[in-house]
C-alpha cells in the first residue's frame, strides 16, 4: 500500500538571543560566540488530517523565563488557514514548558504522549529542582484535566498515529521524550524535537545540558539517523539554522518553513 504524503511546517513563535555556545552543549565548548535558540511548533497536514506537534508557551511563561515571544503559537496556525477547532490530534513530544503550554486553546484536540513522560512529570523526580525547572506545573495540571476528560492517549514506545506518521520514543532529554517521523514527497522527515536541540548536538556528539538519561540521549542519535532518509531529513528542535536553510511558506515575516521541501546547504 502506498503511504500518504504530508506537508510539514515549522512555525517559529519565539526566540532567545542571549545564549552562547557553552550554554548549549554538555561537554565544554571554549567558544564564547553567540548561539541563539529558536522555538517552534510543527504542523503535519494533508487533505485528510491536521496534526499539531507541540503547543509552545504563552506570554506569562515568556516573561518569567526571559524569552522573546514573537506570536502565540496557536494563533499562528491561522497563517496556514487552520483554526484551533480544526486540530483533532496534538502530539506532545514532552511536557517541558516550551512544548506543552496553551493546550487550553485547542478545544477539540486529543493529546498523544508517552506514558513515561506523564509519570516523570508527576512523579518523584519532580522533587528535584534540577529536573523540575523546565516544567510548568500549570501545563502539567492542564494535561491531567484532559486525562480526566478522556482526551489523552498514552503510548509505551513506538506508535503509528496514522499511515505515514510515526511516534518514536527516544527518552534521554526527559524520561518520555518522543520524536515524530513523517512521510513526505521527499521521503521520511524526522522531527527530533529536543532529542537534538541543534544540528551540532547530534553531530559532535554533545547533548544539550538538560538531560535525564545521558546514555539514552546518545543512543537516540543513532535511532534518529536510522529513521530519517538522510541527514538532510533530520530537523532539530531549536536550531535557528532551520529558518535559514528551509524555504519560507508564504511571507518570510510569518516565520513558517516548509520542511517537506529540500533544504539548502548549511553554511560552513
Amino acid at each position: 500500500m502506498k503511504l500518504p504524503e504530508y506537508e510539514v511546517f515549522a512555525l517559529r513563535y519565539a526566540t532567545m538571543d542571549k545564549r552562547t555556545r557553552r550554554d548549549n552543549f554538555i561537554t565544554h565548548d571554549p567558544h564564547d560566540e553567540p548561539m541563539p535558540m529558536d522555538y517552534f511548533v510543527w504542523v503535519i497536514r494533508n487533505a485528510d488530517r491536521v496534526v499539531l506537534v507541540d503547543t509552545g508557551f504563552n506570554a506569562r511563561q515568556a516573561a518569567e523565563r526571559g524569552r522573546t515571544l514573537i506570536r502565540c503559537p496557536i494563533g499562528s496556525l491561522s497563517l496556514l488557514g487552520i483554526a484551533p477547532e480544526q486540530v483533532d490530534d496534538v502530539v506532545l513530544t514532552h511536557l517541558h514548558y516550551d512544548h506543552a503550554g496553551n493546550i487550553d486553546l485547542l478545544p477539540r484536540a486529543r493529546f498523544h504522549i508517552q506514558e513515561d513522560e506523564v509519570n516523570y512529570a508527576c512523579g518523584r523526580h519532580m522533587c528535584q529542582g534540577l529536573f523540575r525547572h523546565a516544567y510548568d506545573v500549570e501545563d502539567v495540571v492542564d494535561l491531567v484535566r484532559r486525562v480526566y476528560a478522556d482526551r489523552v492517549s498514552f503510548y509505551d514506545g513506538a506508535h503509528t498515529l496514522a499511515p505515514g506518521i510515526e511516534l518514536v520514543k527516544i527518552g534521554g532529554h526527559t524520561k518520555g521524550l518522543q520524536s515524530v517521523r513523517v512521510h513526505t514527497a521527499r521521503g521520511w522527515v524526522v522531527l527530533t524535537s529536543d532529542a537534538s536541540h541543534y544540528y551540532e548536538n547530534m553531530e559532535k556528539p554533545s547533548p544539550f545540558p538538560i538531560v535525564f538519561h545521558l546514555g539514552e540521549m546518545l543512543a537516540g542519535y543513532d535511532t534518529l539517523r536510522n529513521l530519517a532518509d538522510s541527514a538532510d531529513h533530520l530537523v532539530p528542535g531549536h536550531d535557528p539554522l532551520v529558518r535559514k536553510i528551509y524555504p519560507f511558506w508564504g511571507e518570510p515575516a510569518n516565520d513558517i518553513m516548509a520542511l517537506h521541501q529540500p533544504p539548502k546547504a548549511r553554511p560552513a
